[in-house]
Protein backbone atom coordinates (compact mmCIF):
# COMPACT_ATOMS: atom_id res chain seq x y z
CA UNK A 1 0.00 0.00 0.00
CA UNK A 2 2.69 2.51 1.13
CA UNK A 3 4.53 1.62 -1.87
CA UNK A 4 1.42 2.51 -4.71
CA UNK A 5 1.10 5.38 -2.90
CA UNK A 6 4.86 6.52 -2.72
CA UNK A 7 4.55 5.38 -6.48
CA UNK A 8 1.20 7.70 -7.38
CA UNK A 9 2.98 11.06 -5.68
CA UNK A 10 6.50 10.22 -7.75
CA UNK A 11 4.30 10.34 -10.96
CA UNK A 12 2.36 13.43 -10.04
CA UNK A 13 5.96 15.10 -9.91
CA UNK A 14 6.94 13.16 -12.95
CA UNK A 15 3.92 14.67 -15.06
CA UNK A 16 4.33 18.08 -13.56
CA UNK A 17 8.29 18.33 -14.06
CA UNK A 18 6.74 18.46 -17.68
CA UNK A 19 4.00 20.91 -17.63
CA UNK A 20 5.80 23.18 -15.47
CA UNK A 21 8.78 23.42 -17.82
CA UNK A 22 10.51 26.61 -19.23
CA UNK A 23 13.59 27.05 -16.81
CA UNK A 24 14.60 25.91 -13.12
CA UNK A 25 17.50 26.94 -11.09
CA UNK A 26 18.99 26.25 -7.82
CA UNK A 27 22.36 25.75 -6.02
CA UNK A 28 24.15 22.96 -6.29
CA UNK A 29 26.54 21.55 -3.10
CA UNK A 30 28.64 18.58 -3.32
CA UNK A 31 30.78 17.35 -0.39
CA UNK A 32 33.83 15.15 -0.40
CA UNK A 33 34.96 13.49 2.52
CA UNK A 34 37.68 10.61 2.10
CA UNK A 35 39.41 10.94 5.17
CA UNK A 36 38.25 7.29 6.22
CA UNK A 37 39.88 5.90 3.17
CA UNK A 38 43.58 4.03 3.45
CA UNK A 39 46.03 6.47 5.57
CA UNK A 40 49.98 7.15 4.02
CA UNK A 41 48.62 6.37 0.38
CA UNK A 42 48.05 9.85 -1.65
CA UNK A 43 44.18 10.41 -2.67
CA UNK A 44 43.27 12.13 -6.21
CA UNK A 45 39.72 12.55 -6.77
CA UNK A 46 38.10 13.67 -10.15
CA UNK A 47 35.05 15.62 -10.29
CA UNK A 48 32.92 16.18 -13.19
CA UNK A 49 33.01 19.89 -13.69
CA UNK A 50 30.12 21.98 -14.79
CA UNK A 51 30.17 24.54 -17.74
CA UNK A 52 28.05 27.35 -18.84
CA UNK A 53 26.62 26.17 -22.28
CA UNK A 54 23.24 27.75 -24.62
CA UNK A 55 21.20 25.39 -22.30
CA UNK A 56 22.45 25.78 -19.03
CA UNK A 57 24.21 28.61 -17.12
CA UNK A 58 26.78 27.96 -13.86
CA UNK A 59 27.88 30.61 -12.00
CA UNK A 60 29.02 31.58 -8.69
CA UNK A 61 31.52 28.40 -8.57
CA UNK A 62 32.88 27.57 -5.19
CA UNK A 63 35.85 25.32 -4.21
CA UNK A 64 36.99 24.68 -0.63
CA UNK A 65 38.90 21.67 1.38
CA UNK A 66 42.11 20.50 2.94
CA UNK A 67 43.72 19.22 -0.25
CA UNK A 68 46.98 19.75 -1.01
CA UNK A 69 46.37 20.88 -4.37
CA UNK A 70 43.78 21.64 -6.90
CA UNK A 71 43.08 22.78 -10.48
CA UNK A 72 40.70 22.68 -13.54
CA UNK A 73 41.44 20.21 -16.20
CA UNK A 74 39.85 19.98 -19.68
CA UNK A 75 39.96 16.38 -21.48
CA UNK A 76 41.11 16.83 -24.68
CA UNK A 77 38.77 14.21 -26.58
CA UNK A 78 35.16 15.34 -25.77
CA UNK A 79 36.03 18.07 -23.84
CA UNK A 80 34.75 17.92 -20.24
CA UNK A 81 35.97 19.40 -18.13
CA UNK A 82 36.99 18.42 -14.81
CA UNK A 83 37.92 19.15 -10.67
CA UNK A 84 41.10 17.59 -10.16
CA UNK A 85 41.99 17.23 -6.36
CA UNK A 86 45.24 16.03 -4.50
CA UNK A 87 46.15 15.18 -1.11
CA UNK A 88 49.36 13.78 -0.12
CA UNK A 89 50.21 10.64 1.97
CA UNK A 90 50.79 12.62 5.21
CA UNK A 91 47.00 14.14 4.89
CA UNK A 92 45.16 13.90 8.34
CA UNK A 93 41.93 14.98 6.58
CA UNK A 94 40.69 14.98 3.05
CA UNK A 95 37.97 16.87 2.36
CA UNK A 96 36.33 19.03 -0.66
CA UNK A 97 33.22 21.28 -1.35
CA UNK A 98 31.95 22.63 -4.48
CA UNK A 99 29.09 24.73 -4.68
CA UNK A 100 27.41 26.86 -7.72
CA UNK A 101 24.25 27.78 -9.00
CA UNK A 102 22.80 26.60 -11.89
CA UNK A 103 19.92 27.55 -14.19
CA UNK A 104 18.95 24.84 -17.03
CA UNK A 105 16.39 25.75 -20.15
CA UNK A 106 13.94 23.29 -20.63
CA UNK A 107 14.95 22.40 -24.04
CA UNK A 108 12.84 21.70 -27.13
CA UNK A 109 13.98 20.72 -31.04
CA UNK A 110 11.90 19.44 -32.99
CA UNK A 111 11.22 21.76 -36.00
CA UNK A 112 13.83 19.68 -38.05
CA UNK A 113 14.46 20.63 -41.19
CA UNK A 114 12.65 18.88 -44.52
CA UNK A 115 15.41 18.73 -46.88
CA UNK A 116 18.56 17.57 -45.17
CA UNK A 117 22.01 19.48 -45.12
CA UNK A 118 25.26 17.41 -46.85
CA UNK A 119 27.72 16.32 -44.60
CA UNK A 120 31.26 14.43 -44.50
CA UNK A 121 31.10 11.64 -42.62
CA UNK A 122 34.71 12.35 -41.07
CA UNK A 123 33.00 15.45 -39.81
CA UNK A 124 31.41 12.96 -37.12
CA UNK A 125 33.33 10.32 -37.17
CA UNK A 126 33.54 10.23 -33.21
CA UNK A 127 29.99 10.07 -32.84
CA UNK A 128 29.65 6.93 -35.64
CA UNK A 129 32.40 5.47 -34.58
CA UNK A 130 32.28 1.71 -31.45
CA UNK A 131 32.97 2.05 -27.93
CA UNK A 132 34.44 -0.61 -25.61
CA UNK A 133 30.79 -1.88 -24.14
CA UNK A 134 28.63 -0.51 -27.94
CA UNK A 135 29.47 -1.88 -30.68
CA UNK A 136 28.39 -1.08 -34.17
CA UNK A 137 28.33 -4.19 -35.90
CA UNK A 138 27.42 -8.01 -35.93
CA UNK A 139 24.10 -8.50 -34.17
CA UNK A 140 23.87 -4.39 -33.30
CA UNK A 141 24.44 -3.70 -37.15
CA UNK A 142 21.81 -5.83 -38.36
CA UNK A 143 18.91 -4.74 -35.68
CA UNK A 144 20.21 -1.42 -36.71
CA UNK A 145 18.87 -2.31 -40.15
CA UNK A 146 16.13 -3.91 -39.73
CA UNK A 147 14.56 -1.25 -37.55
CA UNK A 148 15.32 1.67 -40.19
CA UNK A 149 14.52 -0.43 -43.46
CA UNK A 150 13.00 2.15 -45.57
CA UNK A 151 14.04 5.21 -43.87
CA UNK A 152 16.86 6.95 -46.07
CA UNK A 153 17.19 10.51 -43.72
CA UNK A 154 18.75 11.07 -39.91
CA UNK A 155 15.99 12.19 -38.23
CA UNK A 156 14.01 9.07 -39.85
CA UNK A 157 16.30 6.81 -38.83
CA UNK A 158 16.75 8.63 -35.48
CA UNK A 159 13.02 8.69 -34.94
CA UNK A 160 12.82 4.74 -35.85
CA UNK A 161 15.72 3.64 -33.06
CA UNK A 162 14.25 5.89 -30.74
CA UNK A 163 10.18 4.15 -31.16
CA UNK A 164 12.04 0.89 -30.83
CA UNK A 165 14.06 1.70 -28.05
CA UNK A 166 10.65 3.31 -26.09
CA UNK A 167 8.77 -0.01 -26.87
CA UNK A 168 11.28 -3.21 -26.60
CA UNK A 169 13.72 -1.46 -23.74
CA UNK A 170 12.54 -1.45 -20.10
CA UNK A 171 13.56 0.03 -16.66
CA UNK A 172 14.85 -2.28 -14.23
CA UNK A 173 14.73 -0.77 -10.72
CA UNK A 174 17.18 -3.19 -9.40
CA UNK A 175 19.91 -2.15 -11.52
CA UNK A 176 22.93 -0.61 -9.49
CA UNK A 177 24.00 3.03 -10.22
CA UNK A 178 22.64 4.60 -13.88
CA UNK A 179 23.74 1.52 -15.92
CA UNK A 180 26.96 0.12 -17.69
CA UNK A 181 25.48 0.55 -21.01
CA UNK A 182 26.66 -2.58 -21.66
CA UNK A 183 24.77 -2.94 -25.39
CA UNK A 184 25.89 -6.81 -26.35
CA UNK A 185 24.29 -7.77 -22.95
CA UNK A 186 21.02 -5.40 -23.09
CA UNK A 187 20.70 -7.08 -26.58
CA UNK A 188 19.76 -10.27 -24.63
CA UNK A 189 18.10 -8.53 -21.26
CA UNK A 190 16.91 -5.17 -22.42
CA UNK A 191 16.44 -4.37 -18.84
CA UNK A 192 18.20 -1.34 -17.29
CA UNK A 193 18.44 2.11 -16.14
CA UNK A 194 18.66 5.43 -17.93
CA UNK A 195 22.81 4.43 -19.37
CA UNK A 196 21.87 1.50 -20.49
CA UNK A 197 18.71 2.56 -22.72
CA UNK A 198 20.77 5.89 -23.83
CA UNK A 199 23.47 3.60 -24.54
CA UNK A 200 21.05 1.06 -26.85
CA UNK A 201 19.90 4.14 -28.69
CA UNK A 202 23.65 5.73 -28.85
CA UNK A 203 25.00 2.18 -30.67
CA UNK A 204 21.95 1.33 -32.58
CA UNK A 205 21.76 5.39 -33.89
CA UNK A 206 25.10 5.05 -34.96
CA UNK A 207 25.43 1.44 -36.61
CA UNK A 208 22.88 3.23 -39.26
CA UNK A 209 24.96 6.43 -40.02
CA UNK A 210 23.19 8.70 -37.24
CA UNK A 211 26.12 10.43 -35.26
CA UNK A 212 24.67 10.37 -31.85
CA UNK A 213 26.04 10.44 -27.75
CA UNK A 214 25.03 10.14 -24.68
CA UNK A 215 25.21 13.03 -22.06
CA UNK A 216 25.47 12.32 -18.45
CA UNK A 217 24.27 14.64 -15.55
CA UNK A 218 22.58 15.42 -12.81
CA UNK A 219 18.50 15.91 -11.59
CA UNK A 220 18.16 18.78 -9.93
CA UNK A 221 15.76 19.08 -7.07
CA UNK A 222 12.12 20.45 -6.94
CA UNK A 223 11.83 21.17 -3.56
CA UNK A 224 13.41 23.90 -1.22
CA UNK A 225 16.23 21.58 -0.08
CA UNK A 226 16.75 18.35 -1.42
CA UNK A 227 19.30 15.18 -1.23
CA UNK A 228 20.24 14.64 -4.87
CA UNK A 229 23.32 11.89 -4.07
CA UNK A 230 21.59 9.39 -6.38
CA UNK A 231 20.00 11.62 -9.21
CA UNK A 232 22.32 10.63 -11.77
CA UNK A 233 21.26 10.56 -15.09
CA UNK A 234 22.08 10.08 -18.62
CA UNK A 235 20.18 10.79 -21.86
CA UNK A 236 21.16 10.84 -25.46
CA UNK A 237 21.52 13.46 -28.34
CA UNK A 238 21.68 12.40 -32.19
CA UNK A 239 22.97 14.82 -35.04
CA UNK A 240 21.27 16.78 -37.24
CA UNK A 241 23.29 18.09 -40.68
CA UNK A 242 22.76 22.13 -40.82
CA UNK A 243 20.35 21.71 -37.54
CA UNK A 244 22.88 20.65 -34.26
CA UNK A 245 22.31 18.33 -31.68
CA UNK A 246 18.71 16.71 -31.00
CA UNK A 247 17.73 15.34 -27.44
CA UNK A 248 16.35 12.27 -27.16
CA UNK A 249 15.43 10.52 -23.50
CA UNK A 250 13.68 6.95 -23.83
CA UNK A 251 14.99 6.20 -20.62
CA UNK A 252 12.71 8.95 -18.91
CA UNK A 253 9.86 7.57 -20.77
CA UNK A 254 10.45 4.12 -19.77
CA UNK A 255 10.87 5.55 -15.78
CA UNK A 256 7.54 7.05 -16.22
CA UNK A 257 5.70 3.84 -17.98
CA UNK A 258 7.05 1.81 -14.86
CA UNK A 259 6.05 4.82 -12.67
CA UNK A 260 2.27 4.85 -13.63
CA UNK A 261 2.37 1.05 -15.02
CA UNK A 262 2.01 2.17 -18.83
CA UNK A 263 2.09 0.12 -21.43
CA UNK A 264 3.41 0.58 -25.24
CA UNK A 265 0.35 0.86 -26.36
CA UNK A 266 -1.38 3.66 -23.89
CA UNK A 267 -1.95 7.44 -24.73
CA UNK A 268 0.02 8.29 -21.77
CA UNK A 269 2.82 6.59 -23.07
CA UNK A 270 2.60 8.20 -26.23
CA UNK A 271 2.41 11.40 -24.38
CA UNK A 272 5.38 10.92 -22.68
CA UNK A 273 7.24 9.91 -26.37
CA UNK A 274 5.83 12.85 -27.99
CA UNK A 275 7.71 15.14 -24.99
CA UNK A 276 11.13 13.47 -24.98
CA UNK A 277 11.58 13.22 -28.81
CA UNK A 278 13.48 16.23 -29.17
CA UNK A 279 12.59 17.80 -25.72
CA UNK A 280 14.12 17.52 -22.12
CA UNK A 281 12.77 19.04 -18.91
CA UNK A 282 15.03 21.60 -17.13
CA UNK A 283 15.36 19.66 -14.02
CA UNK A 284 18.98 18.66 -14.92
CA UNK A 285 22.11 19.94 -15.35
CA UNK A 286 24.84 18.35 -18.21
CA UNK A 287 28.34 17.71 -16.57
CA UNK A 288 29.49 15.49 -19.25
CA UNK A 289 29.63 13.36 -21.96
CA UNK A 290 31.85 10.61 -24.22
CA UNK A 291 32.59 6.87 -23.26
CA UNK A 292 36.36 5.50 -22.55
CA UNK A 293 37.55 8.27 -20.83
CA UNK A 294 41.34 8.97 -20.24
CA UNK A 295 41.04 11.64 -17.24
CA UNK A 296 42.79 14.34 -16.91
CA UNK A 297 45.44 14.20 -15.54
CA UNK A 298 44.92 10.59 -16.18
CA UNK A 299 43.86 8.04 -14.01
CA UNK A 300 46.12 4.42 -13.21
CA UNK A 301 44.15 1.72 -15.26
CA UNK A 302 41.82 1.41 -17.56
CA UNK A 303 39.77 4.43 -19.53
CA UNK A 304 36.91 5.40 -17.33
CA UNK A 305 33.61 4.05 -19.00
CA UNK A 306 31.55 6.94 -18.55
CA UNK A 307 32.21 9.86 -16.53
CA UNK A 308 28.98 11.17 -14.51
CA UNK A 309 30.26 10.54 -11.25
CA UNK A 310 32.79 11.50 -8.89
CA UNK A 311 36.22 9.35 -9.74
CA UNK A 312 38.59 8.58 -6.59
CA UNK A 313 41.49 6.47 -6.29
CA UNK A 314 43.75 5.73 -2.81
CA UNK A 315 47.36 4.73 -3.96
CA UNK A 316 46.18 3.99 -6.98
CA UNK A 317 43.09 2.14 -6.37
CA UNK A 318 39.75 3.15 -7.67
CA UNK A 319 37.15 3.76 -4.86
CA UNK A 320 33.58 2.41 -5.76
CA UNK A 321 31.61 4.97 -6.96
CA UNK A 322 28.63 3.83 -6.75
CA UNK A 323 28.76 3.73 -3.17
CA UNK A 324 28.38 7.06 -1.72
CA UNK A 325 28.46 6.14 2.02
CA UNK A 326 32.03 4.37 1.85
CA UNK A 327 33.34 6.97 -1.07
CA UNK A 328 31.31 9.44 1.38
CA UNK A 329 30.14 12.21 -0.74
CA UNK A 330 26.93 13.93 -0.76
CA UNK A 331 25.08 16.42 -3.52
CA UNK A 332 22.30 18.52 -2.13
CA UNK A 333 19.95 21.25 -3.81
CA UNK A 334 18.81 23.95 -2.43
CA UNK A 335 16.23 26.16 -4.57
CA UNK A 336 12.53 26.86 -5.02
CA UNK A 337 9.84 24.46 -3.97
CA UNK A 338 8.08 23.10 -7.00
CA UNK A 339 4.04 22.88 -6.37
Amino acid sequence: MRRSIFLQVVSLIFTASIALAGNHSGKVIMDFDLTNQENGEEVKLWVPYPVSDAEQSIENIEVTGDYSSFAVYTEPVYGNSILFARWGKDAKARKLTISFDATRQEVIRRNLPVDEAARAPSDFSRYLSPTSLGPTDGAVRELSLKITQGQQSISAKAKAIYEWTCKNMYRDPNTRGCGKGDVCALMVNPGGKCTDISSVFVALARASGVPAREIFGIRLGKKTEEDITGYQHCWAEFYEPGYGWVPVDPADVRKAMLIEKLQPEDPKSSEYKAYFWGGIDPFRIKLSSGRDIILNPRQAGEPLNTFGYPFAQVGGKTVDWLDPDGFKYKFTYKGTMIQ
